[in-house]
């Protein structure tokens, strides 16, 4: 066993990164160098010292900027702070839901939504709630009603004695997906299949447009939980089930929404969401209880929200679940030793719907609400997102009067809270304007949309050139998610659970509709066959099949989310099964599309078609994407950020332990055997890998190894491929897995066309959590593997 000699390290891109970025920093490293006896002249030692003195002095200009900026900033805080008194301090830890303020019940609201003026009095100037959430209940706004409703905030605030802006947030997760006639885009699992964070950034700088058009400055998003469990309802709004994918699309979403200067007009607040191990639920079912060792949550779960705390993010939401018994937001470990003191975060840190009361009504942990409140805050939560009662204000003002909590942890809270509200610059410009915002919903950010559409369709099997269709086929459409947008854009669509996205995006089209677009009606017949979990009329399905030529079958899911999305059973209905297995028997070939937020158990029917393409929520382009692929207009370069699993008990991640592969069963056979693998994905074209090279075979402690390799388009048409790293461990001191994925590139390549591309990988890319609870990387050999190729290197500390 390796182990003897240990190299510790931080958890990757930690803190000790940052300081490295320094430029104070660089500058005393660079004059610690003078120190470093030298062969040369004494002039040259002089010159020396001459120069690193003039870079130290440049690094001091180049942040003397920032510091001073900063420095004001705290000022401003600090002066706004000791004006306010505690009442005030309290609700500026309060957020509410919008329905509070409007006429009508919480979650009932009255249609047409009007501004209730007694309840907004209540909330802004009695309670002084510092933040407002959500839409109003099954209601969607328009661009000008927004308006309209900010300006009523807003005029309320300014009859507060310190005119403290109200922070507004909103669950923008792919698009302005509460507003009128705003863009939206691929689900972010969707964006995960296409290995693009250029797409991930281009796509989260629109968003932030677009929700600023609205009045919205503070976006409830990315969320970074790494879906480690695939019967998870929430796993198509992460960025799939690997470390690095989730790090790199993650920082790319927050610097999109963000930006260099959250206060510009068209940047928001990113919300890094829900920390943390969120995504590995036992059950599979939302919400429910985790059991992750802490060696694995620190190596799985925390390195993408370290990664996103170095970019700059500005708030994060908690977890509602818990893990290993701890609810998360009763962790006073997971939120302040671990959040603040390891990974340095120093911004806004908000609960989830109601999880500070479920303390007390749905954990167990705390016998009052009273109680519930004094946990959550001193775990380390800054805002409570209530969201339909005074509670929280009320009690936690007890709790300081009464000497429980102290004012300063209250203040603590504040000044992270009102941080955030002056870096968005929502002093000085609280509200937005319509006309400032002309490419709102425009069709330059529907192309946008549509590109990324494109880049996240899987192609999983084609059989035989079974796709693309051929020119002139007469082809039938059928399936539960062959004409609906649910299918293919998923929950937080319009609504919650995304059930109206038919009657509300009328303009859209559907997988059916796209196909005749494209083909003319006459070429495209349609026939439901099935609905989600009942058969409708299964024999005029296959009547309608003879007079196709091929066969377009649509599986796959409807929109949910959360708990509402939660599942007993991998197995898709038997109804859907029925359809496939009757058409089957016409003779005629099928392509088979999946439209689903997961993957859904296949095994069964994948045998029965020639090809299957993988739509995993691209969004309301979607259908006009997948149409254009079917056809071979556009050439397929999604690959799967996630392992597809063949049967429901069997759902092992591709980052699993040699004993998932070299223990088998006789009867069943491996233990490691998806219906497809991660990072899986056809084109139509082919793409050769060669020359795999290693810039050296032993890596040094504080070096650096090159990996090259050279990518050939060898097919007859363009195409984009994702050039895979992966790494294994070949023996370390805890059991390795098989492989981890430790760089990825996706690169465009003509026919014929050769480009080498090159990863560099250093210690701290080959490390892992140990038994201590420490990262490090032990001395040993190493296997790279790269599009089949592989070498090895030792590193050697």
């Amino acid at each position: 066993m390796q182990g003897l000699a240990l190299t510790t390290h931080s958890l990757p891109g930690s803190k000790r990164d940052r300081l490295l970025q320094s430029p104070f920093l660089f500058g005393h490293l660079l004059f610690s160098f003078q120190g470093i006896p030298s062969k040369r002249n004494e002039n040259t030692d002089t010159m020396k010292s001459c120069i690193l003195f003039s870079i130290s002095i440049l690094a001091f200009l180049f942040q003397f900027p920032h510091a001073m900026a900063q420095n004001e900033l705290d000022r401003r805080v600090e002066t706004l702070l000791e004006q306010m008194t505690l009442k005030e301090k309290v609700g500026q830890m309060t957020q509410l839901t919008v329905d509070m303020i409007v006429k009508g019940q919480p979650y009932a609201p009255q249609v047409p939504v009007e501004i209730d003026e007694e309840k907004l009095r209540k909330a802004v100037i009695e309670y002084g709630v510092g933040s407002i959430l959500n839409t109003p209940s099954g209601v969607l706004l328009g661009l000008e009603e927004w308006h309209r409703l900010h300006a009523a905030i807003q005029q309320a605030v300014e009859q507060t004695r310190l005119k403290i802006p109200i922070l507004y947030g909103i669950d923008a997760i792919h698009g302005v997906n509460y507003c009128k006639g705003a863009t939206l885009f691929p689900q972010p699992v969707a964006v995960a299949c296409t290995w693009n964070p250029d797409l991930a950034r281009d796509i989260a700088a629109i968003t932030a447009y677009e929700c600023r058009a609205a009045g919205f400055p503070w976006n409830f998003s990315p969320a970074l939980d790494v879906g480690r469990n695939p019967e998870w309802p929430r796993l198509w709004e992460s960025f799939g089930e690997d470390v690095l994918l989730n790090e790199r699309l993650g920082v790319a979403t927050v610097e999109g929404y963000q930006g260099d200067d959250p206060a510009a007009p068209d940047k928001v607040a990113a919300c890094l969401k829900h920390f943390t191990g969120y995504g590995m639920p036992w059950s599979g079912k939302d919400r429910t209880p985790a059991y992750i060792p802490e060696r694995q949550l620190r190596e799985y779960f925390l390195p993408a929200y370290q990664a996103a705390v170095d970019a700059g993010a500005l708030t994060l939401m908690v977890n509602s679940g818990e893990i290993n018994g701890v609810p998360v937001h009763a962790s006073k470990f997971l939120l302040t030793d671990v959040l603040r003191g390891e990974l340095g975060f120093e911004g806004l840190v908000v609960s989830d719907w109601e999880d500070i009361n479920y303390l007390h009504t749905r954990h167990k942990v705390a016998a009052t609400k009273k109680e519930a409140v004094r946990m959550a805050v001193e775990a380390g939560i800054d805002m409570s997102m209530v969201p339909t009662d005074y509670d929280f204000p009320t009690l936690l003002l007890e709790l300081v009067q009464e000497g429980t909590i102290p004012e300063s942890r209250i203040e603590a809270s504040v000044r992270r809270i009102l941080k955030v509200k002056m870096a968005l610059g929502l002093f000085e410009r609280p509200l937005s304007a319509p006309a400032d915002y002309p490419d709102f919903g425009s069709e330059k950010h529907r192309r946008k949309s549509l590109e990324a559409a494109r880049e996240s369709i899987v192609l999983l099997k084609n059989e035989g050139g079974a796709l693309p269709l051929k020119e002139g086929a007469k082809v039938l459409v059928t399936g539960p998610t062959a004409h609906t947008l649910r299918s293919i854009n998923g929950g937080w669509t319009f609504t919650w659970q995304g059930e109206r996205a038919d009657e509300l995006a009328p303009e859209k089209m559907t997988i059916l509709e796209a196909l005749r677009a494209k083909l003319g009606v006459s070429n495209v017949g349609y026939a439901p066959g099935a609905s989600y979990d009942e058969a409708l009329d299964i024999e005029g399905a296959v009547k309608a099949a003879e007079a196709a030529d091929v066969i377009v079958l649509c599986l796959g899911e409807l929109s949910y989310t959360e708990f509402m999305g939660s599942l007993t059973d991998m197995n898709l209905p038997e109804a859907q099964y029925e359809l496939a297995r009757a058409l089957a028997r016409t003779g005629k070939p099928i392509v088979l599309v999946l439209a689903e937020g997961r993957p859904r158990i296949v095994r069964q029917v994948e045998p029965l078609a020639a090809a299957v393409v993988g739509v995993f929520l691209p969004g309301m382009e979607g259908a006009e994407a997948l149409a254009e692929i079917l056809l071979g207009q556009t050439n397929p370069s999604g690959k799967l950020p996630f392992t597809y699993p063949r049967h429901s008990n069997s759902l092992v991640p591709y980052d699993h332990k040699f004993t998932e592969e070299v223990l088998s069963n006789e009867l069943y056979g491996p233990y490691f055997n998806p219906q497809w693998e991660f990072g899986h994905g056809l084109s139509y074209t082919t793409f050769a890998y060669e020359g795999l090279e290693l810039s050296t075979e032993r890596l040094p402690e504080g070096g650096s190894l090159e990996v090259r390799v050279r990518v050939r388009n060898s097919g007859a048409r363009p195409g984009k491929e994702v050039v895979q790293l992966y790494v294994r461990d070949d023996y370390a001191g805890i059991t390795p897995p098989v492989k981890r994925l430790r760089g990825f590139e996706k690169i465009e390549l003509q026919p014929g066309e050769v480009r080498t591309v090159s990863f560099t990988l250093r210690a701290e890319d080959l490390a892992f959590v140990g038994l201590n609870n420490q990262w490090v990387t032990e001395p040993g050999t190493f296997t790279v593997f790269v599009g089949g190729l592989e070498k090895s290197f030792e590193y050697v500390p």
